[in-house]
């Protein structure tokens, strides 16, 4: 099985959870596109369609593959 690169899957991560702060903020079709645009990668990279489990997928996969974090993030999950 491939393992995504932990950097990628991070970006993506930070980008899907701002995207979706921000289309909750304020709801624009330019967001909604990112958005989806988005989640469809952290879907196929994390080999899944539900982008729930995307998610899930991704934030167990961070701390098997990384130990510590060099840039300093908090080890919270992130909320779908």
């Amino acid at each position: 099985m491939l393992v995504p690169d932990p950097k990628a899957v991070r970006t993506l991560l930070t980008r899907y959870a701002s995207l979706r702060i921000a289309q909750a903020e304020r709801e624009r079709p330019a967001t909604a596109r990112e958005l989806a645009d988005v989640s469809y990668t952290l879907c196929v990279m994390m080999g899944t369609t539900d982008v729930g489990e995307a998610v899930a997928r991704a934030d167990a996969l961070l701390p098997a593959v990384g130990g510590a974090d060099p840039e300093g993030e908090s080890g919270l999950p992130l909320a779908v």
